[in-house]
């Protein structure tokens, strides 16, 4: 494997974020025809495989960017690249494993990971790897840590912890305690999120400082400050998921405002970075910029959107319905999605040496495409929730199918912004995908600061 593996960690996460929403759009028409590939692949196998495929997007592109920014950008030697590559080596592996596990029908987790429970060993053993790699290789080298390496080691350290975590079920203690074992499962749930997060918004952190040339936004105090505070959220802000759990109110009531708080502070970080950029450097990276200043809009929709969703009555009519999914898209493709997307184009910018993106018009029509579909998306996502939590507070209402049959036209809108939104992707990444294996071949020029 050539010395450039960290970049085949970034092309497999753009692989898997094109084919989960694929798999999306597939799954969106079974809202319409009920029975669609049920005879192939039923909706139970199909819905994991969307999940675990774009969590999978997430943890291999913040990876590949970690491993690429310390040893590309900032010249610092790995301790141990065959670690890297064994890393990389072992999860495309387990990828293989997990689809089979999904495909055959050979599961038995439990939500969002619902492949075969033994697949998490290797996936950890991984995780493993990159701690030891990433310590390693930063102890000693580099003094006064700014922000975003002090965010990436953390997230590594408590996606080991929370992986591990969410697998306490397995122990009997824990299983036959239906309270201790529902509580533990959303619980490592919710700081899982957080942590991938840690390593999200420290790539976004890291990507602001390195396009100002001013690495202040890394040692600032309200940079630090938000870090404390996105550690506080994945270790507490989890409560606010487990309404179901006999607990006291003021537990999930903090958990919200400290969920709040580190998006409120996030938007200022973006804001004022945005503010404080020469139109200079905006045009010189363009379409990183665009990306980081859409999470900004979608931080503060998803914002609003869990503001309501904090309100006791409304999340007793909202939980379970498409209103929680849109909250879960909106951070997942709007936020997440988006920060890694910048870090994708800001390492082709660095390894062709060129606004090549920035310049194809396709990516510039795929880039609008994506972002005014998604929004569509959403708003049809939170409309088909309002409608069913208005229908099922109606006592007359007796029949889901009746619902289902109601719902038609909010289907129909899911599966066509479904689909555009998959278009714009494909616009986008596919001329991403192509920089990225031209250099893997050594086709284009050095890397450069």
């Amino acid at each position: 494997m050539k010395n450039n593996w960290s970049i085949l960690f970034i092309i497999l996460g753009l692989c898997a974020l094109l084919l989960g929403a694929f798999i999306g759009v597939l799954s969106s028409f079974v809202y319409l025809y009920p029975d669609f590939l049920k005879e192939i692949i039923p909706f139970n196998q199909l819905r994991p495989m969307h999940t675990t495929t774009v969590v999978s997007w997430i943890i291999l592109t913040a990876t590949g960017g970690i491993y690429f920014y310390l040893s590309k950008i900032e010249k610092i030697p790995l301790y141990s690249p065959n670690l890297g590559r064994i890393h990389l080596l072992l999860f495309i592996l387990i990828s293989f494993g997990i689809y089979y596990s999904l495909l055959s029908g050979n599961m038995g987790g439990r939500e969002y990971l619902e492949y075969f429970p033994l697949l998490t060993v290797p996936v950890l053993l991984g995780w493993i790897l990159f701690g030891v790699n990433y310590f390693k290789t930063m102890s000693g080298k580099i003094k006064n840590w700014p922000v975003y390496f002090w965010m990436w080691g953390t997230g590594i350290i408590f996606m080991i912890y929370h992986l591990s975590e969410s697998h306490f079920w397995i122990f009997s203690a824990i299983r036959d305690d239906y309270i201790k074992d529902l509580t533990i499962q959303w619980k490592s749930y919710g700081s899982f999120v957080g942590s991938w997060n840690l390593l999200v918004y420290g790539t976004a952190i890291y990507l602001m400082a390195k396009i100002k040339g001013d690495d202040s936004i890394g040692r600032g105090k309200v940079s630090f400050f938000f870090y404390f505070l996105g550690l506080t959220n994945l270790m507490f802000g989890w409560a606010h998921h487990t309404y179901i759990v006999p607990t006291a109110p003021w537990i999930r009531y903090v958990a919200y405002v400290v969920s709040m708080t580190e998006w409120v502070i996030f938007i200022h970080i973006i804001y004022s970075w945005g503010r404080s950029l020469s139109k200079e450097k905006k045009n010189s990276n363009l379409l990183v910029y665009r990306f980081l200043m859409i999470s900004e809009l979608w931080v503060f929709l998803n914002l609003v959107l869990a503001l309501f969703m904090s309100i006791p009555v409304f999340n007793y009519f909202a939980h379970g319905t498409h209103i929680t999914v849109a909250h879960s898209m909106g951070t997942t493709i709007g936020i997440n999605t988006t920060i890694l997307l910048s870090s994708v184009a800001f390492i082709v910018s660095r390894i062709v040496q060129s606004t090549s993106l920035e310049k194809n018009k396709i990516v510039t029509y795929g880039f609008y495409t994506f972002n005014i579909s998604l929004l569509l998306f959403w708003f049809v996502l939170i409309t088909g929730g309002v409608f069913k939590a208005i229908w099922i507070s109606d006592e007359s209402n007796t029949y889901f199918g009746d619902l289902q049959n109601a719902s038609a036209s909010i289907f129909l809108g899911f599966v066509i912004t479904g689909c555009i939104l998959f278009i714009g992707m494909l616009m986008m990444i596919i001329p991403m995908i192509k920089k990225l294996l031209s250099f893997y071949f050594k086709k284009e020029e050095k890397t450069s600061k």
